[in-house]
């Protein structure tokens, strides 16, 4: 049972993106661990900017600079 976990910024993730992302993510251990997509769970957390960070920095505060 594959469990597969994703993580994106909380960023207007639409859900049509979210759905793409499930299968997407599902398709691909189907194909490359020959997995079986009845029992492959996905499992999208949208993290609030001010709990990202990148380079030592707040994502938040980098993308007011545009960094």
């Amino acid at each position: 049972m594959p469990y597969i976990n994703i993580k994106v910024t909380d960023e207007q993730v639409t859900k049509e993106q979210k759905q793409q992302l499930i299968a997407g993510a599902t398709q691909l251990v189907v194909e490359v661990l020959n997995k079986n997509p009845e029992t492959t769970h996905v499992v999208i957390d949208e993290v609030p900017v001010d709990n990202w960070g990148v380079k030592g920095k707040l994502y938040s505060d980098l993308k007011k600079l545009n960094v």
